[in-house]
């Protein structure tokens, strides 16, 4: 039901944190009533043809939130990765980072051990066999072997078994959550950090497919596929899902050119799971974190880091405060002041793009046709050239330049053949210059004005 041919859906590692952040706060119930609320904001979204805005989100703001997820994914791994004996981490970045600090001491070296080979094995895993045996899952399988071959001492290394008791095997039963309006009134934040972030990564994921296998994606089929499935996902206990870039080049790279590809992924999985659930059990937590540990070193845009000072001083500012919204705060916030910052620079980019000058008989303006070259002014007229858009942004332009003349002329032109565009604002301030002159005995003539 897609907008792409051959995108992979499913829960990627963006969404590890935000919803461990909003189960942790509202409980589980809740976080797939924020699911099922997102589907219906996706589906919507997309009914109402609003794929095609997502491309307006400045670079800047979903490079900076990428790069603070990645972050984020790293810190929650940093607990297994290094065997740390902490009861419980926090959730807020800061102080999770406090207290893992404090419990440096306590690193379980057969851990470390486990996990820094499994992350060599991901990472220097031979790209001529990635193709059909990806290197996370070499490590996955040598890393439950190794720990189980060792018959180290429980509790030595911990397990998915040791920790949550292993993986049900079989289908999970449909069941609706518990529903209330005190709850909901609670949950739209939420859902629409959940909306915004499947959003955008499903439509970047079909992106990236477009360009691997020469196609155009259907943006709004694309979020309407994903609010169904996000809406009837939280119905059998799954979480949020999109589409997921990594899976979706690999899909590619085995040369996947259709949507049945998408379809045999999704009951391989099933039958993963139907046979192999026991085995998960005894699956180290250790190699795990060394997957996400990888999953978050290319998930992040570090690049963007060197070339800050190569991009305009509101870019990077707009970079750096969207990646550290999302470290500290969230990624809600990260996104929305992220867009107010970019959308307020951007006008202030548009409004130094307005130029308003005075022109006489020996400036040559607008081509040989227009121009006041060998034509005589009188002397109480004066001739103001507009170029660019004449909105809220630059109206205080034309007040400091009028303010600027010793006396008012009986006649103000105002050539406006390269004024773009003009918002109420702008119009407003023409119409207020108008009757200013006019309960003066003076006049305003507007010279070549666009009708639209």
């Amino acid at each position: 039901m897609g907008g792409t041919k051959v995108s992979i859906g499913g829960p990627t590692g963006a969404f590890i944190v935000i919803l461990f952040g909003i189960g942790a706060k509202y409980g589980f119930d809740n976080l797939m009533i924020c699911t099922i609320m997102a589907g219906g904001l996706l589906l919507t979204m997309g009914i109402a043809r609003m794929g095609t805005m997502i491309k307006y989100i400045p670079y800047p703001v979903t490079m900076g939130f990428t790069s603070g997820i990645a972050v984020l994914i790293f810190s929650t791994q940093i607990k297994d990765f290094l065997g740390l004996r902490v009861e419980k981490v926090p959730s807020e970045f800061v102080e999770k980072m406090r207290v893992l600090g404090e419990h440096l001491g306590t690193v379980q070296w057969p851990t470390l051990a486990v996990a820094a080979a499994s992350l060599a094995i991901i990472l220097f895993w031979p790209k001529k066999w990635q193709r059909r045996v990806p290197g996370s899952i070499v490590a996955l399988v040598l890393g439950t072997l190794g720990v189980a071959l060792l018959n180290l001492p429980v509790g030595t290394i911990e397990t998915i078994g040791s920790r949550f008791g292993g993986i049900p095997q079989g289908l999970p039963t449909p069941h609706l959550p518990q529903i209330s309006w005190d709850n909901i009134q609670h949950l739209f934040q939420p859902a629409m950090t959940i909306a915004l972030l499947a959003a955008i990564e499903s439509l970047l994921c079909a992106v990236v497919a477009d360009g691997m296998v020469d196609d155009r994606h259907d943006a709004n089929q694309e979020l309407m596929a994903q609010g169904l499935a996000n809406i009837i996902c939280p119905l059998f206990g799954g979480i949020a899902a999109t589409g997921a870039i990594a899976r979706t080049a690999t899909n590619v790279k085995s040369g996947a050119r259709t949507p049945v590809a998408g379809i045999i992924h999704a009951v391989t999985l099933l039958g993963i799971i139907l046979v192999a659930a026991p085995l998960a059990k005894f699956v180290p937590l250790a190699t795990l974190s060394a997957v996400l540990v990888n999953v978050a070193f290319h998930m992040g845009e570090w690049h963007n880091f060197s070339r800050l000072r190569k991009w305009p001083v509101c870019d990077s500012a707009v970079f750096l405060s969207a990646f550290a919204l999302t470290v500290v705060v969230d990624l809600t916030a990260a996104v929305e002041i992220g867009m107010v910052l970019a959308a307020v620079l951007f006008i202030k980019r548009s409004s130094e793009t307005t130029q308003i000058m005075a022109v006489d008989e020996s400036t040559e303006t607008e081509g040989s046709q227009h121009s006041l070259v060998g034509k005589e002014v009188p002397k109480e007229v004066m001739i103001y050239r507009m170029m660019g858009a004449f909105f809220f942004g630059a109206v205080d332009k034309l007040e400091s330049v009028l303010k600027r003349l010793n006396q008012e002329p009986e006649v103000l032109i105002l050539r406006m053949r390269k004024v773009v565009a003009m918002d109420a604002t702008g119009l407003n301030a023409l119409e207020d210059l108008y009757e200013k002159l006019r309960r003066r005995g003076k006049h305003l003539v507007l010279s070549a004005p666009h009708t639209n």
